[in-house]
């Protein structure tokens, strides 16, 4: 088995990834109703049961939802950081494994995991990166502003799927009222399509098979506004970019070099 990763469905009411390596596939985060979940890995042909782990990236409810019931009625392990574990209720979790954002990669399986430390409206939240057999897949939602530590965290990955939450103009004259517009395009909210490019611009993105835009935000900005602004980093990157949505599950994305 190769390298690969799907999305479940990404946006405010519910985000799930699943990526596999060698012989090990993990969920990062679950946003979903357990049976919703299970649903949507039917399509993807994957079961559930055969999940080596959940990792939650933060306790915000579309990507926390479904995670204690789905790891016990599968009885799978859940990684997160202590932070994240003490800022809402989990229910109970047999097997928890609690980490710091700067302590350093470790191995599950065949994946090498790199917790990313992000600034985000929430107790500690944690982005990822995932290495197997020298290619690297970065995983890269939910802040509000790109730190050096991004930058180095996700330069020369091979497959990247990035946060295009708001276009700035669709935001400011959306339904959202001011405090809400604030927290969303402010220091620790979203990624605006704009910020996206501004990172795509800072590190080495090259060696990109995939760009995959995700978290689109559905009253404040456009999959039309997004795919532009990421473009306008290089036109190289059209024939490589794919848009999420939140009411599906996306395909695979095989990561090569």
């Amino acid at each position: 088995m190769g390298f690969r990763f799907a999305s479940l469905g990404s946006g405010s009411r519910g985000n799930a990834t699943l990526i596999e390596a060698g012989n090990t596939r993990v969920v990062v985060d679950c946003g979903f109703a357990a049976r919703e979940f299970a649903v949507r890995c039917t399509v993807l042909g994957i079961d559930p049961a055969g999940l080596d782990a959940i990792l939650v990236t933060h306790e915000h409810g579309d990507h926390i939802r479904g995670v204690g019931a789905v790891a016990r009625r599968y009885g799978l392990p859940v990684w997160m950081s202590r932070g994240t574990w003490q800022a809402t209720s989990f229910g109970r979790i047999d097997q928890l494994h609690l980490f710091a954002g700067h302590a350093g990669s470790f191995q599950l399986g065949d994946l090498v995991i790199e917790p990313v430390p992000v600034p985000h409206d929430a107790r500690e939240p944690i982005q990822f990166v995932f290495g197997h057999g020298g290619l690297r897949f970065g995983l890269l939602t939910d802040l509000g502003s790109i730190t050096p530590r991004v930058v180095a965290a996700y330069d020369g990955v091979d497959a990247l799927l990035l946060e295009c939450n708001h276009d700035a103009e669709m935001l400011a004259a959306g339904p959202y009222p001011p405090s809400l517009q604030a927290r969303v395009g402010g220091l620790y909210g979203h990624l605006g399509n704009h910020q996206a490019a501004d990172l795509l611009g800072r590190i080495d993105h090259q060696r990109l098979c995939h760009l995959v835009a995700g978290h689109l935000s559905e009253k404040n900005n456009s999959p039309e506004l997004a795919g532009t602004a990421l473009i306008g980093v290089s036109d190289a990157l059209s024939e490589r970019l794919s848009l999420l949505v939140q009411d599906r599950a996306s395909d695979w994305f095989a990561i090569d070099a």
